[in-house]
């Protein structure tokens, strides 16, 4: 796919829940949390710097294939909200380690943090750095 990519100068629109793939075929990644997009960034910053508690989560639990090498797991914790009737406000409060108040009320807006990377998340609107 990724010579065909090359060759033909295709854009692919890609949908997986494998990261390890999804980082080898792609350049530009949204990362989507109950339908909504919560982070946007291109391969290299998503994978180097996730912003967002629930992409960050998601790579945390991508195999690393050298038992060597040690990461730190991030197991989400609380109920997956109903896709059917979604809760108020975030969609991820249910499960962020992170949760405010205004997260279980108000939905967060796409906000650009640098060029093309843009996250929905109240920490990151409060200027709260999150690793």
């Amino acid at each position: 796919m990724v010579d065909l990519q090359h060759e033909q100068r295709l854009s692919y629109l890609f949908i997986a829940h494998d990261l390890a793939v999804v980082e080898h075929i792609s350049h530009r990644i949204a990362v989507m949390y109950l339908g909504r997009i919560v982070e946007f960034a291109d391969t290299e910053t998503l994978f180097s710097r996730p912003l967002h508690p629930y992409t960050q989560a998601l790579l945390a639990a991508v195999p690393i294939p050298d038992p060597k090498i040690k990461r730190q797991r991030r197991i989400l914790q609380g109920d997956v909200p109903s896709p059917v009737n979604p809760p108020a406000g975030c969609a991820f409060h249910t499960r962020c380690p992170h949760v405010m108040a205004r997260c279980k009320q108000e939905a967060p807006q796409l906000i650009e943090l640098a060029p093309g990377n843009l996250v929905a998340c109240h920490l990151h609107q409060a200027g709260v750095k999150i690793a």
